[in-house]
């Protein structure tokens, strides 16, 4: 017969193996209660700071609204609007938005001309722009001319390479092949993917390039350009105008703007180099079209970034892309 007192420890050793595996599973109950709790009020924060965030957008499309009505025609820095931090209300957390013209950039998109998807041919004076604008920016210049031809063909519909450019047969022989996109870049972004884009020459042309949905001629405002986007004015004029005679022509500004663009071209600096080509002259424009925004919402401890670009080419003005991260 087997002695009571080990019946007891046995017994004993059981119930305490019982209540440790009981108390794993309920530790690791309880974290995922935890953790599901978390994701939940995770996605309600997140889900409520969009909708703040779509509010946000309504405020500040009113407010352009109101600013190109203020000015029909012409929009300038009067104001200080462009780059302020805008302070928007909300029944909870804290909205800040900067709004900033959001066609002083190149337009990667104006390397080509003609409609999407099969109709987009390489646009010549717009390499050009794009090379110049990336020279004054001491970007070398033989890489700048191959990027700026490289980014046309990405655009293009044809297979054909622009001098000092690339289609389909470069981008295969990468490590990990890939296609031209052969139509319009949705992002700036996008220009990582060209030929001769490394990321070093990237950071240096991001802050100067945009993708605005259109296939038109860079918009430039020389109402709302900074003395710093004097590189904007030089790429009009490739080979021809300096940055240093850029800054000349911005810091020549009438207090009030120029009232049109034939104002702008008759600065006298303007007139020295000589007359413009017809369709440099005409994509300058003294009023904007395009606005950029940065909108940052907090609600509790969840935090969302949104940038959109709104089309004000019509009243009332209305969002054209939005993204919820920072720009890249």
């Amino acid at each position: 017969m087997t002695p009571r007192g080990s019946e007891t420890g046995a017994a004993l050793i059981t119930v305490l193996i019982l209540v440790g595996v009981m108390g794993a599973i309920a530790a690791v109950m309880f974290d995922r209660l935890r953790l599901a709790t978390m994701v939940q009020g995770n996605a309600a924060g997140l889900a409520q700071a969009r909708a703040f965030g779509l509010v946000g957008e309504a405020l500040i499309t009113t407010r352009i609204d109101d600013l190109v009505a203020a000015s029909p025609g012409r929009t300038t820095l009067a104001g200080g609007w462009q780059g302020r931090d805008i302070v928007l209300p909300l029944p909870i957390g804290t909205a800040r938005a900067r709004v900033v013209d959001g066609g002083n950039c190149f337009n990667l998109n104006s390397l080509v001309a003609g409609t999407a998807p099969d109709a987009l041919v390489s646009r010549p004076i717009a390499i050009d722009q794009f090379a110049a604008l990336m020279q004054a920016v001491e970007v070398p210049a033989a890489a700048a001319r191959r990027i700026a031809a490289s980014a046309a063909d990405w655009i293009d519909s044809d297979g054909n390479p622009n001098r000092d450019g690339a289609e389909d047969p470069v981008y295969a022989r990468a490590t990990v092949p890939y296609r031209t996109g052969n139509t319009m870049m949705a992002e700036a972004s996008e220009l990582r993917a060209v030929n001769g884009v490394t990321p070093a020459l990237y950071a240096r042309i991001r802050p100067w390039v945009c993708a605005l949905p259109v296939a038109d001629m860079s918009p430039i405002n020389v109402n709302t350009l900074t003395a710093s986007q004097a590189p904007l004015v030089a790429m009009l004029l490739p080979g021809v105008m300096r940055p240093d005679q850029a800054r000349r022509v911005i810091a020549d500004r009438p207090a009030a703007g120029w009232p049109g663009v034939a104002e702008f071209w008759n600065t006298p600096t303007l007139v020295e180099l000589g007359p413009a080509p017809a369709d440099v002259m005409g994509q300058t424009q003294v009023a904007t079209e395009w606005f950029a925004m940065d909108l940052r919402v907090v609600v509790g401890d969840g935090t969302l970034q949104e940038t959109a670009l709104i089309d004000a080419r019509q009243a009332p003005s209305r969002i054209a892309s939005r993204r919820w991260t920072e720009d890249e």
